[in-house]
């Protein structure tokens, strides 16, 4: 029995009032749903707080919506168009490729192929039921299969190939391992059966399947029509296809990295080529003579290392050469291409702000409701304030799955899992994809992102099971409601905007407010918001663990996000050696503290602890009384403040930001107050632990804690920074926490150097 729901995603994230935006709907046991658009102003259902709160809109889209299933294709794969049909092989062929399997025993899989498995048709390089290499040809009536005698061993580099020679009937498989000492997982000194050689009569040819070439799968006909299935988990690197039979001599060649004969030669395919310092893109380049170059599906990864890896070079700039390594998924998913639903042009005059198109099942009797989250800018800024949405945030952590996949995870939290509806929803749809936290169904970690699929974690109401409480987005929509209570005009802005504009998309504001937990930066972010602080900008970081991981976005997709998370940082994966460079910039990952720039350079504090039990309050410091910022705790009497708030009971706390010179916070940065009292389930961060030892939770280190600190910069600029992520969520229930907030505001918001 299928559970009713309706879902979507929108077009775009981020837009201006005026443009148009789309909706891509899908659902099942549901055929029609009213939509309405609505302003979002606050989210947590906590009953401590406002509870849930939206603005329906009037708009020209507003009514009922017909609703249909949409299939995604997911996996990664490459497909190489072939208009003039040079492989649409009928005579003689040989293709061959450098592979590394990891799930070789996952099922059939197709390495390279031309195949049509719903019409037999066809030749297919790939993986058998077995696990072992196989040949599959077909001539539109039947199908046969020749293959190797040893199966594959996962996480092993091999020189494979299939020969077809039409004279004598014969397929001849090679396989071969290409083992260094850095290269596989296992050893050259393991005693494995690599190695197979085979050849056999088959009684059929191969017929032409009138299909685009693939990489990593192959042509199937499904419930929903065309698609590719088959898909292959693992790498493949350098390929071609010659046509005709090579012999044993010139396959040991090509294994030993010679170029191809020239005579017969049709494609081949060059993994390493198009490196720039600036990474390398999606199109697979043939330098055979005809040209058929292929297309990335699904973004498959680059920059990887290749069979030839010799472990002395970690970037594919130094040595592009062994960087032939392109990595397939079977689960990978950038983009579900559904058919647009409807669009809306939003009127020009439009407020910003946090939006959503509602939908509700409108031909069921059961309660089914989503809402598909975009924010709305203005044409032209309008406000002083600007509240800059930490949407990178938000698509790493789009559709966690690892609260339910992961051992462990209550250890971590401090408390069970809490789960609900969308977590089951989520469960059931593996085809909307993973967050940055999970890893793939062959255990490498999620590097890439999107928000072009149904993304639970932008619902509005949405509560992330393993931590109990709103996260991210829903989270950020109580600072929402605390700026719609203070009457202060702001406009929306979002991280996509800051990446693709710059310091122009915040120059214009007095004050720019991040959100609870702005954890994802781009270097593009980061530079535009240091010359904006540089410049007599102010900053307010409300939140805590920011500026923290470092991500990448090409121009032309602003909707895809990657990141390598490498050997430092509290990570849920680690690179592999040598594959710590982005495809997308070139650019190094992992933390920007291992980059020179930890976030105490740019906001004072930096990530120090994370803990999900309890939040605690803060406690005022000496210098929360010097004349010169005496005005932040103006109206807070009590010494000890922030002991409620709908981020686990407390201001401070879930993780931790702490005031380090030693990690270039300025020196004269104000100390103005800490949080004091957290548990050992806040223990010391990993990437400042050297050596384990006994005393690194919260009862017993005092490092553990949340900092609220106040420092100027050039130009009249300044930074106030709360050090925790549970501020924000304290905002619309703590009166101490909101007046100290708008005490900084009002204040940021002056015009001139006196308002830092």
């Amino acid at each position: 029995m299928i559970n009713p729901y309706v879902t979507g995603y929108c077009e775009k994230l981020t837009l201006k009032a005026g443009e148009s935006q789309r909706f891509m709907l899908s659902g099942e046991g549901v055929r029609k749903a009213r939509l309405q658009i609505v302003r979002l102003i606050h989210g947590d259902e906590n009953p401590a707080g406002p509870g849930f709160i939206e603005h329906e809109i009037a708009a020209s889209c507003n009514g009922e919506v017909q609703v249909e299933h949409q299939f995604t294709q997911t996996g990664s794969f490459i497909e190489v168009q072939d208009p003039t049909g040079k492989l649409m092989l009928q005579q003689g062929f040989t293709v061959y490729a450098f592979i590394w399997p990891t799930t070789p025993r996952k099922g059939r899989q197709g390495i390279l192929t031309q195949w049509s498995n719903a019409n037999r048709q066809g030749f297919a390089l790939g993986i058998n039921a077995h696990g072992r290499l196989a040949l599959w040809l077909g001539d539109g009536k039947e199908e046969t299969e020749v293959a190797a005698a040893c199966p594959l061993v996962a996480k092993m580099w091999y020189f494979v190939a299939a020969s077809f020679d039409p004279v004598t009937q014969t397929v001849t498989l090679y396989q071969e391992p290409v083992v260094n000492a850095y290269n596989s997982l296992l050893s050259g000194i393991v005693p494995l059966a690599h190695s197979s050689h085979v050849s056999t009569r088959v009684s059929i040819a191969p017929a032409p399947c009138q299909r685009a070439l693939l990489f990593a799968g192959y042509h199937e006909r499904g419930a929903h029509g065309d698609c590719v299935a088959g898909l292959y988990n693992g790498k493949i690197d350098r390929a071609g296809v010659q046509g005709r039979a090579l012999s044993r001599t010139e396959l040991d060649a090509l294994k030993s990295g010679s170029e191809p004969p020239p005579d017969g030669r049709l494609a081949r395919w060059d993994t390493t080529a198009g490196y720039t310092d600036a990474g390398i893109e999606d199109q697979l380049i043939d330098t055979g003579p005809y040209g058929l170059h292929g297309t990335g599906y699904n973004r498959p990864v680059r920059a990887m290392t290749g069979y030839n890896w010799r472990g002395r070079d970690d970037c594919f700039r130094l040595a592009p050469e062994q960087y032939g390594g392109i990595y397939f998924h079977d689960d990978a998913i950038i983009d579900c291409r559904w058919r647009p639903s409807l669009e809306w042009q939003l009127p020009p005059d439009l407020a910003s702000g946090v939006y959503a198109a509602r939908l509700r099942g409108a031909d069921i009797d059961v309660n089914v409701e989503d809402h598909l989250t975009f924010f709305v800018r203005p044409a032209q800024p309008s406000a002083k304030v600007a509240l800059l949405m930490p949407t990178a945030s938000y698509l790493a952590y789009a559709n966690e799955r690892f609260v339910l996949d992961e051992p462990g995870v209550e250890v971590v939290t401090g408390h069970p899992l809490v789960l609900h509806d969308v977590d089951y929803l989520l469960a059931e749809h593996p085809e909307w994809g993973r967050s940055s936290y999970d890893h793939h169904s062959d255990g490498a970690g999620v590097c890439h992102c999107t928000y072009r699929r149904p993304v639970m974690g932008l619902r509005p109401k949405h509560r992330m099971a393993s931590t109990g409480v709103p996260w991210q987005f829903p989270a950020d929509l109580s600072i929402v409601y605390w700026l719609e209570q203070s009457g202060i005009a702001y406009d929306v802005i979002t991280d996509e905007d800051l990446h693709l504009e710059g310091l122009a998309a915040i120059k214009p504001y007095n004050v720019v407010l991040n959100g609870t937990h702005p954890e994802y930066y781009s270097e593009r972010m980061l530079d535009a918001t240091e010359a904006y602080l540089a410049g007599g900008g102010r900053v307010m970081y409300l939140g805590a663990n920011g500026y923290y991981w470092v991500v990448a976005f090409r121009t032309d997709t602003p909707w895809c996000m990657e990141i390598r998370k490498l050997d430092s940082g509290s990570r849920a994966w680690q690179a592999a050696p040598g594959e710590s460079y982005m495809a997308t910039t070139g650019e190094r990952g992992g933390i920007w503290r291992n980059r020179g720039r930890p976030p105490q350079k740019i906001v004072g504090v930096g990530f120090t602890s994370e803990g999900m039990d309890e939040s605690k309050p803060y406690r005022k410091l000496p210098d929360s009384t010097h004349p010169a910022v005496a005005w932040v705790m103006e109206g807070v009497t009590a010494e000890v403040f922030g002991e409620t708030g709908l981020g686990l009971n407390g201001a401070a706390g879930i993780e931790l930001d702490r005031y380090d010179l030693a990690w270039g916070t300025p020196p004269d940065t104000w100390l103005l107050a800490a949080s004091e009292g957290h548990s050992d389930h806040y223990p010391h961060v990993g990437e400042e632990i050297m050596f384990n030892f006994p005393g690194l939770g919260g009862t017993q280190d005092f490092q553990i804690r949340g900092d609220v600190t106040l420092f100027g910069t050039t130009h009249g600029g300044a930074v106030f920074s709360t050090g925790s992520i549970a501020w924000g969520q304290a905002l619309p229930c703590n009166a101490d926490i909101a007046r100290i907030t708008l005490n900084v505001l009002q204040r940021f918001m002056q015009d001139g150097p006196d308002g830092g």
